[in-house]
């Protein structure tokens, strides 16, 4: 795609009112790409009621265009505007996860672009509870598709920095809102059956939905790649660092046996483990990615940690994987969609 000029504005979360953020509305109300950082990771935005103005979503992201887009709003009335109905089982989850990192899949009433649902009968939506995010979305006016601000298929951008190493020069603007705070996407949960069923686990667990709406269950299209995908996440590869990545489900020493084997091949090697490994493993790059008692931490910091080898000093990378359990289930579903390949340990 050409080379277009992109405007970079600096925000205090703590002080959204400023002329910055007319200025970055002003170009989405004019239906161009702008990024801006939401509470789970950095999202490239544009007019969800304009399909021009969506293709240049996929443009700048080099994403497919079979793959659906989340439509981020700025409160319940907004959500009304672009589906048929809310059934009681998402006003229940609304009301307690909105604002927050939740994206439901609702009925569409065909307002959005058709390039947005990718010819699906649903609509998935969301309320970000990110100051920034919402004052945009307050100051525009207008439902905005907003995947991960990335190129496609690369990790999940949480910085400014993130975005702009990916797509300078390829959006219209990028709002530098800070770091974000989840670190993973939302959870996408189907609201158009008689249960919720969860399409891609998040910041909102499996076990938090169920104290609100009760039994809940997780998709088949999780583990079956046939499956047309009904949410963002759910096709294609996504997340990959610049190396290969492998995924090592097995004890410490097994991850260290493989990085000695590795190194014998004359392979550089990055590994990816948790604060109570680290000073354990030996390999040319270590980045720690938080706890393993604190799975919600090691969410936090795992795209980083992804982004934070280059080929030109590593030629695999490492990760040893983590309990898929609470939030580490949506931990290593990343990983599992990031890794080139997954090294079990014989029991």
């Amino acid at each position: 795609m050409s080379t277009t000029e992109t405007k970079f504005w600096t925000i205090d979360p703590s002080n959204v009112d400023s002329i910055q953020i007319e200025e970055a509305a002003a170009l989405l109300e004019d239906n161009q790409a702008v990024a801006f950082p939401t509470e789970t990771v950095y999202g490239l935005g544009a007019n969800a009621l304009d399909e021009q103005a969506v293709q240049g979503i996929f443009a700048a992201k080099g994403r497919p265009a079979d793959n659906p887009l989340i439509v981020h709003v700025a409160d319940k009335n907004q959500i009304e505007e672009v589906v048929t109905h809310i059934p009681q089982m998402a006003h229940k989850l609304i009301d307690a996860f909105t604002p927050g990192p939740l994206t439901l899949i609702l009925e569409s009433n065909g307002s959005c672009a058709s390039n947005v649902t990718a010819g699906l009968s649903s609509v998935g939506v969301r309320i970000p509870d990110h100051p920034v995010a919402r004052a945009l979305l307050q100051a525009c006016r207008l439902p905005l598709a907003a995947p991960s601000a990335n190129r496609s298929g690369r990790p999940s951008p949480t910085s400014a920095e993130h975005v702009y190493k990916d797509l300078n020069g390829r959006v219209a603007g990028i709002v530098d809102g800070g770091a974000t705070g989840v670190g993973v996407e939302s959870t996408v949960v189907d609201c158009t059956g008689d249960r919720p069923v969860i399409l891609r686990p998040g910041g909102i667990t499996k076990e938090d939905l169920e104290e609100v709406v009760g039994p809940t269950d997780f998709d088949p299209a999780l583990v079956n790649q046939k499956e047309k995908p009904k949410s963002p996440g759910m096709k294609y590869t996504h997340y990959a660092p610049e190396a290969p990545l492998w995924l090592v489900e097995g004890d410490l020493d097994f991850l260290q046996s493989q990085v000695d084997q590795l190194q014998q091949n004359d392979k550089r090697v990055g590994v990816i483990v948790s604060k109570e490994h680290a000073e354990q493993i030996q390999a040319d790059e270590v980045q720690v990615c938080g706890s393993r008692d604190h799975l919600n931490e090691v969410a936090v910091h795992l795209y980083s940690a992804l982004r934070s080898f280059s080929t030109e000093t590593i030629d695999v990378i490492l990760c040893e994987s983590f309990p898929e359990q609470g939030m580490g289930y949506a931990v290593m579903n990343r990983l599992k969609k990031a890794a080139t390949q997954v090294i079990t340990q014989d029991k």
